[in-house]
């Protein structure tokens, strides 16, 4: 007995007037067309008899999830030649007249807007905090600006005048004997003093009167080598030395002077003179 002719039956008993197939119903039209059994399907689809019997029903909640009922209908289309996307549509539409949600839904749900109201509360409470932190962390001081009293400074004393020392200047001399003469200067003692009385003389000892008409530098050294006079005759000086003989003489202008021993007058020789200077050995004789 054909499945067809109990579906005729079925339909005339209820009578309803045949309408089209739709879903697993178009499947089954198909392979009874074909003359292809249902343990034919069976075995291609991997299931037994009854689950085929049941997708043909569009009973999809037997096969098990929604993808298997799905992925063995796509699967009879094509053994059958029937267009795979007018079975999936008549699923879809099975589902929905059914009352299921559909199985797989490619619509996103619409994301839920939030309301601007508390971020906007959130920043202004983070501009306020921030702002206190600034201003107690850099709080700017004002200061009062007022008159500023002038800052005396110590007047800088000034250097006091440095007054050049006196340097006692040798006179000319033509020679080397006045360099030298010159030189010396600096290391005279003090000159002696004009006497007025004359000293009494021991043994060995003699008296020197210099009498000078104008300037001479004069060195004179008795026989211990003591210094004797140490300085610059001038115009109408007299000097008198007494002494240990002999004495060493040395005038820097031997012109500008002229000797008296022990009272007697002594002349400079023309050996004793070197140019306007002269070396000369003064004894008592």
């Amino acid at each position: 007995m054909s499945d067809a002719s109990d579906k005729t039956e079925e339909e005339a008993a209820n009578g309803d007037e045949p309408q089209e197939p739709v879903g697993g119903e178009r499947l089954a039209e198909a392979r009874r067309e074909q003359q292809i059994s249902v343990s034919d399907i069976a075995k291609e689809l991997h299931l037994d008899e009854p689950k085929v019997r049941a997708l043909e029903r569009n009973e999809f909640d037997v096969i098990g999830a929604a993808v298997f009922a799905k992925g063995h209908l796509r699967k009879y289309a094509q053994l059958v030649g029937v267009d795979e996307g007018d079975v999936m549509a008549d699923y879809y539409q099975l589902n929905r007249a059914a009352g299921m949600p559909p199985l797989v839904s490619s619509r996103r749900r619409p994301r839920r807007e939030m309301s601007p109201g508390p971020w906007i509360a959130v920043v202004v409470v983070l501009i306020v905090v921030a702002t206190a932190y600034w201003w107690f962390t850099y709080k700017p001081t004002f200061v009062e600006e007022g008159p500023v009293d002038p800052v005396m400074l110590p007047a800088t004393p000034e250097p006091m005048p440095v007054e050049p020392e006196d340097e006692q200047t040798a006179p000319d001399a033509g020679d080397d004997d006045s360099a030298v003469l010159q030189s010396v200067s600096d290391e005279a003692e003090e000159p002696v003093v004009d006497e007025t009385e004359s000293p009494t003389l021991g043994d060995g000892q003699m008296r020197v009167l210099l009498t000078y008409s104008g300037d001479c530098w004069t060195e004179i050294s008795d026989a211990s080598g003591r210094r004797l006079f140490f300085d610059l005759g001038t115009d109408g000086r007299t000097v008198e030395l007494s002494g240990e003989a002999p004495f060493n003489v040395l005038f820097g202008n031997a012109n500008n002077v002229s000797i008296r021993v022990n009272g007697s007058e002594r002349a400079i020789s023309a050996a004793e003179r070197r140019g306007r200077t002269a070396r000369l050995t003064i004894d008592g004789a």
